[in-house]
Formats: structure tokens, C-alpha cells, sequence
């Protein structure tokens, strides 16, 4: 009886065995692959905020699912919110050893680490973006965004009835130092009785502290915020006390539609495609790219109801003038803070001057600190 027993699970077990061979899948890690079929190409984005900001990282991210639905068999991933300094360079080596092999790194405290990890990592091809140093495997890239700034600043200096509007600022670099002179030589081309109130917060995403910026500038009289952070934190502010606001990053509308007219944007996607296609065919360079509104990576939104027809007309024929070459934004005469001519009539700053932009034209209040 017992041997019967024996032979009968026996049978059981070979024939439970069988039944669930036939009616399982092998996973895609058990299928033999095709000789012909490729691995997808790794591409990772570093991020200096969380993808839900409403502002720089999240125009980034809506890049990199612009990249993803144009190119087929690559595999994108981020990481949000990681520190500028020795904290990004951890993180982005971690990439290089998980095989990604182009890295964009997406905050200007990103340098450094790039160039760093880019020498570790030959066969890597490295992005970073708004910095100045390249090398065989590393890029820069960035858009002339003071472009959009200037146009924004016709919207502000026709909308203002004090006559002072308000700029929350990042970090005396630069690039926000651009941005600045730029929002305000549209401001006065409209207004010359306008000037733009400075405040700097050192911070790019901290909604609570660029909120407070904001509130001391419409204390100080401003009736119009603009800003060069990543959070609605200003707009908000300005949406409470009654005033205006020009957003920055991405159509920032729904955040404070009572307020907001307008924003200049970012547009990474076409960029993001076309790099990665050129490293893919073998054609890619380090090179420094700063591309304008004529390349379409920065952009003015949509000016809401809030903006009349005659600025709207205003804008339109500027932007025209920018896209078509005809004009650029730091064409002379520009005067400093002091009243002295730092640009003499007719000359045109070089990329080179802009890009180290370190004074404010006529019209802004404000220092930048050392």
C-alpha cells in the first residue's frame, strides 16, 4: 500500500510539474535574444529640483519625455533634487557605472562634478547645462533666454501704474544678472519712468522664502513681480496683494491666473532629440550651444486676457525682429546703474560679455552682491 501511495504522488507531482511548464512565459531576461536586435541606449538627467516644481526641473523633464517618445530603443532615467556640489558628482558617477551613456546634468552648480566624473568616464558623453566648461567628452548647452526676458518686460512696463515693479532673484550669477538687464531694457523701451526693484533670495526652489521676497517688493510699491526661480511662490504673493505677475520656466497660469500675464519659457525637447541622435550617429562634438528663440528652446508664453491688444502688438513685432536676426536685445546705446554708456550706439555686446555679465543697466535698484 505505502509503495502504491508513493507511485500515485509520484504521478501527481510530474504531471503539477508539466501543467505548469506549459502554461508559464519565460521572462524577457530567459528569451534568447535576437542577433540582430540592439540594446537600448541609456540616458540619464540630473536634477537640482523635484520634477513637480512647476519650473526649471519640470521643463526639463517634460524634455526628456519629448526625447523618449521621438527616439526608439533608448531608456531614460532622472534623478531629482540632488544638491550642487559633492553630493551631484556621487550621483552622477553612479550613473556612468549603471551604464548610461549620455548624462545631462541640469544646474549650473553641476559643473564642476561633469568635468570631474567626464574624465573617470571617456566613452560617456556628458551635457551640462547654462556652464562654460568642456572637454573631449563634455558639452554645455543653454538658451538665449534674456531674449524672452526682454519681450516679458514690454508686458510689465505697460502694465505698471507705480511705476516700480519687482524682480525675486536667484544667485548673483551671470545668467540671472542677464536676465535682469535684459527684463529691464523692455521694460524702459516702454516705460523710461519704470525702474526694477532687486531682491535676491540664494535660492532656486524654496517657495516659502521667494514668496516672502515678493511680498517685501509689493510692500516697497512694485504692482508688477517677475522672477528667475523655479516656484509660483511669487506669483502668489503678487495674486494676493491685488498686482501682477510674470512667471518663468513654464506657462505658470494656473498658479495665479488673477495675476499672471505671461512667462518666458524653456523648450528642451527639439535639443534633447537632436543631441542624442548626433551621438548616436557618431557625429556629435563638444561644443558650447546657445541657441536662441530662432531655434525655438526659449520661448514667450501665451500673454493672457490681462495683457491689451496694443502691448500683445507691441511684443509680436519685437519677437519678430529677434527671430528673423535683425535685432538682438543688448544692442547699443545701453547705460550702466550709473547713467555711464556702457554699450555706445549701435555696437552690439558679444556672447562673450553677456555671458559674464557682471553690472545692471540704467533702471535696476539693487546691488549684486560679491
Amino acid at each position: 500500500m505505502k509503495k502504491k501511495a508513493l507511485f500515485a504522488v509520484s504521478i501527481m507531482m510530474i504531471l503539477a510539474l508539466l501543467v505548469t511548464g506549459c502554461g508559464s512565459k519565460p521572462t524577457q531576461a530567459d528569451q534568447p535574444k535576437d542577433e540582430g536586435q540592439e540594446e537600448k541606449l541609456k540616458v540619464a538627467f540630473v536634477y537640482v529640483g523635484p520634477v513637480g516644481d512647476a519650473g526649471w526641473t519640470y521643463s526639463h523633464d517634460l524634455g526628456r519625455e519629448y526625447l523618449e517618445s521621438k527616439i526608439p530603443n533608448i531608456e531614460t532615467t532622472f534623478i531629482e533634487s540632488v544638491p550642487e556640489g559633492a553630493d551631484s558628482e556621487r550621483v552622477i558617477t553612479e550613473l556612468a557605472e549603471k551604464g548610461n551613456k549620455i548624462i545631462f546634468t541640469t544646474s549650473f552648480g553641476y559643473m564642476d562634478p561633469t568635468i570631474n566624473v567626464a574624465k573617470k568616464y571617456p566613452d560617456v558623453t556628458f551635457l551640462h547645462c547654462s556652464g562654460f566648461k568642456t572637454s573631449e567628452n563634455v558639452g554645455t548647452y543653454f538658451g538665449r533666454m534674456y531674449q524672452a526676458r526682454y519681450l516679458s518686460g514690454i508686458v510689465a512696463g505697460n502694465k505698471t501704474s507705480s511705476n516700480v515693479i519687482g524682480y525675486v532673484a536667484a544667485f548673483p550669477i551671470p545668467e540671472v544678472v542677464r536676465g535682469i538687464n535684459a527684463f529691464t531694457l523692455g521694460v524702459r523701451s516702454v516705460n523710461p519712468d519704470a525702474v526694477v526693484k532687486v531682491v535676491w533670495t540664494n535660492t532656486w526652489y524654496d517657495p516659502a522664502s521667494e514668496k516672502e521676497a515678493a511680498k517685501g517688493l509689493l510692500d516697497a510699491g512694485a504692482d508688477v513681480i517677475a522672477q528667475h526661480q523655479d516656484t509660483p511662490g511669487p506669483q502668489q504673493a503678487a495674486e494676493e496683494k491685488g498686482a501682477f505677475s510674470i512667471g518663468y520656466n513654464t506657462d505658470m497660469s494656473q498658479f495665479a491666473p488673477k495675476a499672471y500675464l505671461t512667462s518666458p519659457i524653456w523648450n528642451w525637447g527639439p535639443y534633447y532629440v537632436e543631441t542624442v541622435q548626433s551621438v548616436i550617429g557618431g557625429t556629435w562634438k563638444p561644443e558650447q550651444y546657445w541657441g536662441g528663440m530662432n531655434d525655438g528652446i526659449t520661448q514667450l508664453a501665451p500673454m493672457t486676457e490681462l495683457v491689451d491688444a496694443e502691448t500683445k502688438a507691441l511684443v509680436e513685432a519685437k519677437q519678430k525682429e529677434i527671430i528673423d536676426g535683425a535685432w538682438d536685445v543688448f544692442t547699443g546705446e545701453i547705460k550702466d546703474q550709473s547713467g555711464n554708456i556702457a554699450v555706445k550706439a549701435g555696437e552690439k555686446m558679444t556672447d562673450e560679455e553677456m555671458l559674464s555679465f557682471d553690472w545692471f543697466v540704467e533702471g535696476v535698484e539693487g546691488n549684486i552682491p560679491k
